[in-house]
């Protein structure tokens, strides 16, 4: 029966069902990013409303839109999106209700920036340095005493949790679970020199050294100098690591200018995983979540170079090594074979300082 108080309820009940099946388009205010203070930039996205600008500047060519209808992300409002899930490391719904956008726009923004961020890994990667192989060199023999040096290098591992294929496997690491093995070498200043970020986390650290570019340019004598790392790799002569029990008190200093040394590459992995949260657990498939450590590693250059406040780096325990001579047999031979070229390096870092005893 017809309602006496409605005049047509057919067409009022046409009106409710045009109503729900079309959804009126909302136009949601989006603050901008960079009006906000330093301090409040640098905990939501690590870097300054300078350096901001400068990514902005860096990535616009492969981020700008074509258009700017339907009140498209401008390439502030993109990166400044891609940063917040960088730095936090939360879920993508958590980014776009921060930021009043839908997950697929912040999919779509993170991955915009990603890629063109790698695009430029080789433009602040570079080995052994910015600077002079020769600055570098004496910055690391003044820091320890240690001469030669070009860099530091060890492996991290990057947990990952995402859809891993028929191939899971092998991402299963030593403390038993899934996680990308990266390899880095850095310079005196924390600088990343080098990254290696395409390993699963089962695949052993002087595996990912001897096949990587880095190693074979080494092997062909390309670069003149030492890296430093754990025992984690084999004792070549490029690759200088500590003696596994030191019998003498020289082995024993010799011991401790290396650590001078390799513990920069320690620093830089932690400060790394402290800028960018998302470093501490991606969600995402391994060929995305490489990407995503080599966009990391590339603004963690910006930061460097630029000298933007660096975070709080939490004490942690030291990783544990799975030294290469338990696997690897030949390592005990290897360690044997560089003991003189060892003992002249001992050598020449401490005659200075004992003649100066002497005297």
């Amino acid at each position: 029966m017809a309602s006496p108080f409605i005049n047509d309820p057919v067409e009022l009940g046409a009106r409710i069902v045009r109503g729900s099946l079309r959804r009126q388009r909302q136009f949601r205010d989006r603050a901008d990013p960079l009006a906000f203070p330093d301090n409040i930039l640098h905990e939501r996205y690590r870097f300054s409303s300078e350096g901001i600008r400068y990514i902005c500047s860096l990535v616009e060519p492969s981020v700008r839109n074509a258009t700017d209808r339907s009140c498209v992300l401008t390439v502030g409002q993109t990166v400044c999106v891609a940063l917040r899930f960088l730095a936090t490391g939360t879920y993508m719904h958590s980014v776009g209700d921060a930021e009043n956008l839908s997950k697929n726009t912040v999919c779509r923004a993170i991955h915009k920036v990603v890629l063109a961020l790698t695009e430029r890994l080789n433009m602040f990667v570079v080995f052994p340095s910015h600077v002079s192989a020769l600055t570098v060199k004496e910055a690391f023999y003044q820091l320890a005493g240690f001469p030669r040096v070009m860099g530091a290098i060890d492996c991290t591992h990057i947990p990952i949790t995402g859809p891993l294929g028929e191939n899971e496997g092998d991402y299963i690491n030593r403390k038993s679970f899934h996680s990308i093995n990266v390899q880095m070498t850095c310079d005196h200043q924390l600088l990343v020199t080098s990254v290696e970020a395409r390993w699963p986390g089962s695949v052993h650290d002087s595996r990912i050294f001897r096949e990587s570019l880095l190693g074979h340019q080494l092997e062909q004598g390309l670069f003149d100098g030492l890296l430093v790392g754990d025992r984690g790799y084999p004792c070549t002569r490029n690759l200088m690591t500590p003696y596994p029990d030191p019998a003498t008190a020289s082995q024993s200093r010799f011991n401790v200018a290396l650590g001078k040394c390799r513990v920069r590459i320690e620093m830089t992995i932690g400060v790394i995983k402290s800028r960018f949260n998302c470093l501490r657990g991606l969600r995402v498939r391994p060929e995305r979540a490489c990407k995503i450590i080599a966009a990391c590693v590339v603004l963690h250059n910006i930061a460097v170079i630029r000298k933007e406040r660096a975070p709080h780096v939490p004490l942690v325990a030291p990783d544990e090594v799975d030294p290469v001579t338990v696997d690897h047999p030949t390592g005990a031979a290897i360690q044997q074979n560089n003991h003189s070229l060892k003992c002249h390096f001992l050598f020449t870092a401490f005659a200075g300082e004992e003649k100066r005893t002497s005297h």
